[in-house]
């Protein structure tokens, strides 16, 4: 009995390169042999794919439509074992990551170098900046991105993280100005905003209906740097609305005081994006899960 996907990769074969002759010399296979497969796949399906006579061949309406199909069968069952394969092999290769700067070097950097440490075939090109990359362009394997993203074809998104945002204020700033009690408090209070793009980003709260309250408070100081809002904040100037993850340490320390600890705070998602592909390489598919993994210890 002949195998189903052998009979289908000689008779692709046999299309691509144009005759019987050049599919058995390609395949190492006799002429014969390659004219026994196709004839199995038109007994089985009971349809021809292919009109032959002496000087040529041709497809078949019927076998186009099968060409077509058995090139996606073939591609797929040659996936399924390179991932196989490799569940044997180590991550090797370059892996080209783009990131946001300060969560990028705060959270992920750190993880993706302990990969490089662990594997000693793989190579790592990390990019720290804020703006949108192009996957298509090909100059990374891997996008870690923040908040909202747009729907685009062939991008492939999966969350790895979810930031706890909180509201925050130096005490010498809260024991002049008092401190807010609760979301509607803040519009009488100055605040350091994120501006990035000319665009002031609200702050977001949760609500009871399962929507995102925004606010944007009074604000005379705008940047685009998250560091630099959090030194701004920890100087007395305003309150500022940051990831749990960049004030922690700041909390501890007592230069900056959590606001609001009884509302339910806002989670500020984090994806990884990359190019769909009938199959992705280890070290790509290996990053992507360890930070999903990971990174969720680093986000309370």
């Amino acid at each position: 009995m002949m195998d189903r996907l052998t009979s289908m990769a000689v008779f692709v074969k046999a299309v691509d390169l144009g005759s019987f002759a050049a599919a058995a010399d390609a395949l190492e296979l006799s002429g014969p042999m390659v004219g026994k497969h196709v004839r199995f796949l038109e007994g089985r399906l009971g349809v021809q794919l292919l009109t032959r006579t002496t000087r040529r061949q041709s497809l078949t309406d019927f076998g186009r439509a099968f060409y077509e199909r058995c090139r996606l069968v073939l591609a797929e069952a040659d996936a399924a074992e390179a991932l196989a394969a490799d569940q044997l092999a180590q991550p090797r290769g370059k892996l080209r990551v783009t990131m946001p700067v300060h969560f990028g070097r705060r959270c992920v950097a750190p993880i993706l170098l302990e990969l490089v440490r662990q594997y000693p075939s793989l190579e790592l090109d990390l990019s720290f900046n804020d703006r949108f990359v192009d996957l298509a362009e090909g100059d990374y394997d891997l996008a870690i991105r923040t908040g909202a993203l747009d729907d685009k074809a062939g991008i492939v998104a999966r969350r790895v993280a979810r930031q706890r945002m909180v509201v925050c204020a130096a005490p010498g700033y809260l024991k002049a100005r008092g401190t807010p009690r609760c979301v509607e408090d803040l519009a009488r209070h100055e605040a350091v905003v994120y501006r990035r793009s000319g665009r002031i980003r609200p702050w977001l709260f949760p609500s009871e209906e399962g929507t995102a309250e925004e606010v944007t408070p009074a604000n005379r100081v705008r940047l685009d740097d998250l560091d630099a809002i959090a030194d701004a904040a920890a100087s007395g100037i305003g309150l500022a609305w940051l990831p749990s993850w960049l004030v922690r340490e700041r909390i501890r320390a007592g230069t900056l005081v959590q606001l609001l600890p009884d509302r339910r705070a806002f989670l500020y998602d984090a994806y990884a994006l990359w190019m769909q592909t009938p199959h992705l390489a280890l070290r790509v598919r290996l990053a992507i899960d360890t930070l999903a993994a990971q990174l969720a210890d680093l986000m309370n």
